[in-house]
């Protein structure tokens, strides 16, 4: 009974230290949809929206913020509402679901029959900072047939933020808008192909 009261008091105090030794809240964001939903389905082509995969440093809820090229350090007191590639790949769901092109979107477990995977690379999020801030977004985009494993087609989907204001706040609505950029653009590029 002893080490279940201690572990509880280890675990409350750990609670009140937050992230990083911190008692001050992160300022949690989330990144928006492209489009807007239109309620049809035109297609009857169902696609399956991939975890994308990345390196570490943009594998977590940290902000990465760019300071000189190959530099990374990230945003204080700043994170996603989770994992960057989950965030991205739930609003890539919902970018194509809007768009109102497809029979059928979904990640995997949800059981769809699938006939396409839209599989993505992050290959750059974050804000540069120094000579005018931006936010730059770099998406590697397969479009894989699911059906027989061949890639159907690639491309590399960049878009660029400036960032209006200063502050957490500014950083990632620049970051949201040049996602939602490269978000449509990649809709739009699958739609032609499939």
């Amino acid at each position: 009974m002893v080490g279940v009261g201690l572990m509880a008091l280890v675990l409350s105090g750990c609670a009140l230290l937050g992230a990083g030794g911190s008692s001050d809240p992160l300022d949690t964001y989330e990144l928006s949809a492209s489009g807007q939903d239109n309620g049809g389905r035109r297609g009857g082509v169902q696609i399956l929206i991939a975890e994308p995969s990345a390196l570490k440093s943009l594998d977590g809820q940290n902000i990465v913020v760019e300071p000189a090229p190959g530099s990374v350090q990230f945003l204080k007191g700043a994170q996603w509402a989770d994992r960057l590639p989950r965030v991205v790949q739930a609003r890539l769901a919902e970018s194509f679901q809007h768009s109102g092109e497809f029979g059928g979107v979904g990640r995997p477990g949800e059981g769809l029959a699938i006939d396409y995977q839209i599989i993505t690379d992050i290959r750059a999020f974050q804000i540069r900072v120094g000579g005018g801030d931006n936010a730059r977004v770099e998406l590697f985009v397969r479009i894989l047939n699911d059906r027989n494993g061949t890639v159907r087609a690639e491309r590399t989907f960049r878009s660029n933020a400036v960032v209006s204001g200063s502050g957490n706040d500014a950083y990632a609505a620049a970051l949201d808008r040049a996602f939602r950029e490269a978000a449509a653009e990649i809709v739009d590029w699958t739609a032609g192909i499939i």
